[in-house]
């Protein structure tokens, strides 16, 4: 038997390891590609294996058992005998699999863990760490700019789409990899000391409940989200509008001395990221920090950049925490910002006719998101519905109501909205999509909102909810909705309308655990 607590660096001997990866989607083949590259002997056992992944493995020199439906351990399974267990992040902890790993003493590692383990292969870059049910993958993209402009080889990699895996293989290497993890990734982190993760710098965004159904408990989804900051070496960032998030702080086992830094979107304290009089400043890392603070940027640069919403400016600010804790000056991320741009699908506008904006936020795949969203405009036409993961939409439906001017349901989940409607907003006119077909929903949906929207009216996309239902995913949602728009609304001569509106084609990576072949809901 190998002894796992000597495998902490690439250069450490793998050779013969008997390891089980559970799931072919990206995850589950990057973990499969570097443990074969390590020596290790591999076996991926999936529910569904894409053909291009199942094509590579014979190539690379590892096996396939591909088991439909894989809910008992497969005998081939228990005859491989792993000595390890690499899990990808839509497994549930109660899968079969792994309760059997479990009980027979198997270790389980996730992704994470074996890609921090063998860093160093080329040379070991730092690591900032992201989550939150919010704003995850803005505030990546946003750290990884900020960082690139100081002239920084980074990536952002993880929940992002960029399997952590792939970024510490590359043959030039990195000064630093921007994380993004999901609850799921989280889960399985630091789990043994030896392999613990230490990052230089971390944040929870924010916490709101999501994704019950996968951790049995919000007090389960809480504890996967604070496990982000175990281990931080430099700051902790935390958001001072989200008690959770300090609390998480408060409860981590941090590097000594390291700082708690604050952020958000009031006047900030010495140790503190915020706004004072439109101006966004850092008072945390600069040396007088009681007395001074450094400006980054102002509200009305950041309104040109596309970055105003109060949820936006949250985002620059913990970006911009993020990076000043790596070093990066307070005139490069001015800089940096106003060349910024927001991914598609996270409050995109699609169109403006006759008076009516229309905006695609199908990113908001869970109530707090949706909440964020609606709450950037006055007079709202509601696009809502989808797969709701077991979170309770009637709280946000009951803040939101004074807003709403009408909204249209789709999506299979309807009940819980139904109710909330007619609880919390008696007189709104709420329409349904009675299209199940996949092509005929956003048309639907385009028909039902232009009818109910008036002049100053915002017709939103921010479905509170998972796609998988009746799209391929958020991506999939926000691209047919945005050509839905486009088809019906807008006129040959209208030159303000992107022809490319919703993007080139979205990896789902927030909603499908990285790819087929890996169950279970989506990721936050």
């Amino acid at each position: 038997m190998t002894d796992l607590t000597t495998l902490t660096s690439w250069h450490a001997d793998w050779k013969g390891l008997r390891v089980a990866v559970l799931g072919l989607g990206m995850t589950g083949f990057a973990a499969a590609d570097t443990l074969v590259e390590l020596g290790a002997t591999v076996l991926v056992v999936a529910a569904k294996a894409p053909e291009e992944h199942a094509d590579l493995l014979g190539v690379i020199g590892a096996e396939l058992l591909e088991v439909p439906g894989l809910d008992a351990v497969p005998p081939r399974l228990a005859e491989f005998d792993p000595e390890l267990v690499i899990v990808s992040p839509g497994f549930h902890p109660d899968h079969a699999v792994l309760l059997w790993a479990a009980a027979t003493g198997i270790p389980v590692w996730g992704d994470i863990e074996l890609a921090w383990r063998v860093r160093d292969k080329v040379r070991a870059a730092e690591w900032i760490t992201v989550t939150g049910t919010n704003g995850k993958t803005t505030t990546v993209q946003l750290a990884t700019h900020l960082l690139a402009a100081a002239g920084h080889r980074v990536a952002a990699v993880g929940n992002i789409g960029v399997p952590v895996l792939d970024a510490v293989r590359d043959p030039i290497g990195f000064d630093v990899l921007v994380v993004e993890l999901s609850s799921y990734q989280l889960h399985w982190i630091n789990q043994t000391p030896e392999g613990s993760l230490s990052p230089l710098a971390s944040v929870c965004l924010n916490l709101a409940d999501d994704h019950l159904d996968w951790h049995g408990s919000a007090d389960a989804y809480a504890a996967a989200k604070g496990k982000v900051y175990d281990n931080t070496r430099i700051a902790a960032v935390y958001n001072l509008a989200d008690e959770a998030t300090m609390h998480m702080v408060e409860e981590a086992d941090v590097v000594e001395g390291c700082r708690a830094i604050g952020f958000g979107t009031g006047a900030p304290g010495p140790s503190d990221l915020g706004v004072v009089d439109g101006i966004i400043v850092d008072r945390a890392f600069h040396d007088d920090r009681r007395n001074s603070a450094f400006e980054l940027t102002t509200h009305g640069e950041l309104a040109a950049a596309g970055l105003a919403a109060p949820h936006s400016v949250s985002n620059v600010l913990a970006a911009s925490a993020l990076v000043r804790a790596y070093g990066v000056a307070p005139a490069v991320i001015r800089d940096a910002l106003a060349t910024f741009r927001i991914d598609h699908h996270r409050t995109e506008t699609v169109l403006e006719a006759d008076g009516v904006l229309w905006v695609d936020d199908s990113k908001a795949t869970n109530p707090h998101a949706a909440e964020a969203s609606l709450r950037a405009f006055e007079r709202v036409v509601w696009v809502v519905g989808g797969l709701l993961k077991g979170v309770d939409v009637s709280r946000l439906v009951e803040r939101q109501a004074a807003r709403l001017a009408a909204a249209v349901i789709i999506g299979v989940d309807r009940t819980e909205l139904r109710e909330a409607f007619e609880r919390h907003a008696p007189g709104l006119p709420v329409f349904e999509v009675a299209a199940t077909d996949t092509d005929d929903v956003m048309p639907e949906v385009v028909r039902l909102s232009a009818a109910a929207a008036r002049p100053g009216d915002t017709v939103l996309l921010a479905p509170a909810a998972a796609s998988m239902d009746q799209f391929t995913d958020y991506g999939d949602r926000g691209r047919r909705f945005a050509a839905a728009v486009l088809d019906q609304l807008r006129s040959p001569s209208d030159s303000s309308a992107d022809d490319s509106a919703g993007g080139a084609a979205d990896d789902d990576h927030s909603e499908s655990g990285h790819g087929a072949g890996e169950p279970g809901a989506p990721t936050a």
